[in-house]
C-alpha cells in the first residue's frame, strides 16, 4: 500500500473523530474487517490503528474491539495534574486538608522566627539533612512499625521525590521492576523516566498473586519489587501478616531489591509491620507528609539499609541537594511536639467519614476500597466506557481519574478512581451525587 494512502486513511479517520463523525464509544471494524473493506493486508489494518491509538484517538481492548475514545478528555488524567477550570470539583487528586491547618502553619513559622537557627536555614544541608532532624523521622517511624536509628533514614522532598532518588541509585535503565497490575502512577511516571520495564502482577480481591509474582520471578530476570502493602493505590488493599511474611520470602529467594511505598500508610488502624521490618536489607521504606499533614509541605523520609545510604544521598545531591530548611524545620518540630500524631488521628476519623458518605450516596454501584481510605476504586460494567464517564462528569465539572494512569498491563480496565480528600462534604456529597447519576444505566 503507497505510504499516502495509507497516511490518508489515518487522517480520514483522525478527521471524523475530531468532527465528531465518529461518536466516542464508536466501535470501528476490526482488523480484519478494516483490511478487507479497503484492500489492505493485515500487518497495514493493524499500524492504521496504532497509529490512532498513539494519538489518543482510539483504544484497543482485548477481546472487544477498537473503539472511538472521548477526545475531549484530557490525556493521562489523574497522572498530569491538569489545571481544572474555575468551580470544577477536583476527585482525581488527594490532598487532604484539615480546617485549622493554616493556623498551625502560622504559628510554627512565628516560632521558627523566633528561633536562634535562622542562620542555618540559608545554608545548604547535608544530602539527607541534618542529624537531628533524622532522629526526629527515626521517632516518627516507631509509629509505623519501624525501629531503626537516625543514621538509616533520609529526609527528602516528599515520597514522590523518595520513589525517584531510589530508583536513580538502586536501579538501572532496562531493570524489570514487579508491580501490581494497577498501580500509583507516580510510580509509572518514575520508572518512564528512568527507562525502566514494568511487570505486572494480577490482583485477587484481598491483594497482588503472590503465586504469580513468584511465576513471574521464575520467567523473567526481576530486580525489584515495588509495593504499597499498606492502603495500596488505587485498591485499598492492607496486606496481612501471612502475606508480608510471603512477600518477604519471595524477595529473599529471588534476590529482589523492594522499594515499599507507604503514603497512606497511616490511615490504616493496627496495621501488620512494614515490608521494611520484615525484609530490612533488602527494602528501602518511602514515605511523607503530604497526605498527612499537607502536599505543599514537600517533606519525605527514607529508611533503607547502611550500604546503600551512600548512593542514596548522591541521587538526592543529584536533583534537590537538600530538602529546604525551613520547612525541614517546620516538619521536624511538628513530629517532635505530637502535631503530626493528631492531625493523623484526625485524618483517619476524616478518611472514615467521607468513605462512609460515599458508600451512602453509591450504594448499590461496585466498589472497591478500604473504610479508612481517602480513595474509591469503581468499576464499570461491560457496557460502560470510562473515558465517556469521565468526560460526562467533566461537562459537569466534576473531574475523576479513569484507570488508564493506574494499569500496567495492555488491557485497561473500565473502571474510575475517585479522590475523596480534597474537597469538604457538603461539596464532596454533590459531586458524589453526580458520579452515581452518570453511572445509572440509561
Amino acid at each position: 500500500m503507497p505510504r499516502a494512502r495509507y497516511k490518508q486513511l489515518v487522517d480520514a479517520y483522525a478527521a471524523d473523530i475530531r468532527a465528531g463523525r465518529l461518536a466516542p464509544g464508536t466501535r470501528l471494524p476490526t482488523h480484519r474487517e478494516l483490511a478487507a473493506r479497503e484492500g489492505l493486508a493485515l500487518v497495514t489494518a493493524t499500524r492504521v490503528y496504532a497509529e490512532l491509538e498513539a494519538m489518543g484517538l482510539v483504544s484497543g481492548e482485548t477481546g472487544r474491539g477498537t473503539f472511538v475514545r472521548e477526545a475531549g478528555l484530557p490525556a493521562g488524567l489523574g497522572m498530569d495534574q491538569q489545571a481544572t477550570a474555575e468551580g470544577t470539583v477536583d476527585l482525581s487528586f488527594n490532598y487532604p486538608v484539615l480546617p485549622g491547618q493554616a493556623d498551625l502553619l502560622r504559628g510554627a513559622m512565628r516560632q521558627l522566627a523566633l528561633s536562634g537557627d535562622l542562620d542555618a536555614l540559608l545554608r545548604y544541608q547535608p544530602h539527607g539533612n541534618r542529624p537531628h532532624e533524622r532522629a526526629s523521622i527515626a521517632r516518627h517511624l516507631r509509629a509505623r512499625g519501624l525501629r531503626l536509628p537516625a543514621d538509616r533514614v533520609l529526609m527528602v522532598s516528599g515520597a514522590q521525590h523518595g520513589l525517584a532518588v531510589a530508583a536513580m541509585a538502586l536501579l538501572r535503565p532496562g531493570d524489570v521492576v514487579a508491580v501490581d497490575a494497577l498501580t500509583y502512577s507516580g510510580f509509572k511516571a518514575v520508572a518512564e523516566s528512568q527507562r525502566l520495564e514494568l511487570a505486572p502482577i494480577a490482583a485477587t480481591a484481598q491483594g497482588p498473586d503472590l503465586q504469580a509474582l513468584q511465576h513471574l520471578c521464575r520467567t523473567r530476570r526481576v530486580r525489584a519489587l515495588y509495593a504499597m502493602p499498606t492502603l495500596q493505590n488505587p485498591l485499598g488493599w492492607v496486606l496481612d501478616d501471612t502475606q508480608r511474611a510471603q512477600l518477604a520470602a519471595i524477595a529473599r529467594r529471588h534476590d529482589l531489591l523492594v522499594i515499599e511505598d507507604g503514603a497512606y500508610a497511616f490511615l490504616a488502624d493496627d496495621a501488620p509491620p512494614p515490608l521494611a521490618a520484615l525484609a530490612p536489607e533488602r527494602t528501602v521504606y518511602v514515605s511523607g507528609l503530604s497526605k498527612s499533614v499537607a502536599t505543599g509541605l514537600r517533606v519525605g523520609f527514607m529508611a533503607a539499609p547502611g550500604p546503600w545510604m551512600a548512593a542514596l544521598q548522591r541521587a538526592i545531591r543529584a536533583t534537590t541537594w537538600n530538602t529546604p530548611g525551613v520547612m525541614a524545620a517546620i516538619a521536624c518540630a511538628w513530629m517532635d511536639d505530637g502535631t503530626v500524631d493528631r492531625l493523623e488521628r484526625d485524618k483517619r476519623r476524616d478518611a472514615r467519614a467521607r468513605q462512609a458518605l460515599a458508600g451512602r450516596v453509591l450504594a448499590g454501584c461496585a466498589s472497591i476500597g478500604h473504610p479508612a481510605s481517602y480513595f474509591l476504586w469503581l468499576p464499570l460494567g461491560e457496557d460502560v466506557r470510562a473515558d465517556q464517564v469521565a468526560m460526562a462528569l467533566m461537562q459537569q465539572q466534576v473531574a475523576v481519574s479513569t484507570a488508564e494512569p493506574f494499569a500496567v498491563t495492555q488491557h485497561v480496565p473500565h473502571a474510575i478512581r475517585l479522590a475523596l480528600g480534597s474537597v469538604d462534604m457538603d461539596t464532596l456529597r454533590a459531586a458524589l451525587e453526580k458520579v452515581r447519576a452518570a453511572l445509572a444505566p440509561r
